[in-house]
């Protein structure tokens, strides 16, 4: 199989291109590097003919005529926005990237043939604030996004449906809870494990944004990569939510973090993030019936995996 991977050089990005190909796939990727990294593909670019990787951005129009030369069988998009705060900062920034840019992607998937394309949804955002009683929440929620970056994945996935019903083009929508994992970027405004991570092995005090209380449903990277393999022969024309049902407080996880790391520094309190959902955890059973996808990763045994990488990554750039 050809496959292309938009956002390739993100950590969840260059993690799904290693699984496709160690099961012997051609792939392309596309990234324009303003938050991915080179050093994240070491590994797939060392494989030489089996992969290529393009620098461009996806709101180029170039990208069209990209995807419709290499003619992939799969189209995995992953590339976009990712930050709620950017969205609310310049949502017309955000929609540029993550509407007009998936639309130059699903133009070109169009127009080269391909039997399928794979969507990074966001099941954070997706479903809105969402009262306790709501939660795990399941897809047959109303979506309901209250950030212009939900809003702008929920018109991402209108967009599928249209070019779906027009041109025969089908998709699968994995509507993502926290992914986190090694190579995660912990500067600017990424995941709060891959901050943690990188405080705690360089012996610095954390911020936890708020009380602490507010909890996420946390997925180790490993588990969101075999969701998307899975997603290529099944799943077809459907959102899924891949999660692990679970709530994890800020502050719970900070504190299995700390102990892992064999700190006692207690977490400093910043003020809450604008646009941040209070609670949120998303039932899998959908993925279960239709993808025969479950979590099988603990926290406690994917913070570790996660401490170990920032503990190697804080070496390599010391030299210690």
């Amino acid at each position: 199989m050809r496959a292309f991977v938009t956002g390739g050089a993100g950590f969840i990005g260059s993690s799904l291109v290693d699984r496709l190909l160690a099961e012997g796939h051609a792939v392309d990727v596309i990234d324009d590097l303003s938050t991915g990294s080179l050093a994240n593909l070491a590994e797939a670019r060392a494989r030489g003919g089996e992969f290529r990787f393009h620098q461009i951005d996806v709101t180029d129009a170039g990208v069209v005529t990209l995807i419709e030369r290499r003619r992939p069988e799969i189209l995995f998009h992953l590339a976009g926005q990712a930050s709620v705060a950017a969205s609310e900062r310049d949502p017309g920034f955000d929609a540029a990237v993550n509407v007009a840019g998936t639309v130059r992607v699903l133009d070109g998937a169009r127009r080269a043939g391909v039997r399928k394309v794979v969507y990074a949804a966001s099941g954070g955002t997706l479903y809105g604030a969402l009262e306790a009683r709501e939660l795990p929440v399941d897809e047959t929620h109303p979506i309901r996004p209250s950030s212009p970056y939900g809003v702008s994945k929920k018109v991402a996935i209108d967009y599928l449906q249209a070019f779906r019903d027009l041109y025969g083009l089908e998709f699968t929508a994995l509507a993502l809870a926290n992914v986190y994992g090694p190579r995660q970027d912990s500067t600017g405004e990424a995941g709060v494990v891959a901050h943690f991570a990188a405080d705690l092995v360089a012996g610095r005090a954390s911020t936890i944004d708020g009380d602490g209380f507010q909890t996420r449903d946390f997925i180790f990277v490993d588990d969101v990569v075999d969701a998307f393999a899975r997603a290529t022969e099944r799943g077809g024309g459907l959102v899924i939510n891949v999660g692990t049902a679970v709530q994890t407080s800020i502050a719970h996880l900070y504190a299995t973090m700390a102990s892992q790391a064999g700190s006692a520094l207690p977490p400093d309190h910043g003020p809450s993030r604008a646009g941040d959902v209070r609670a949120n955890a998303l039932d899998p059973g959908r993925a279960k019936l239709h993808l025969g996808w479950a979590p099988w990763t603990s926290l406690e045994e994917g913070v570790a995996a996660t401490l170990a990488f920032a503990a190697r990554r804080g070496h390599n750039r010391t030299g210690r």
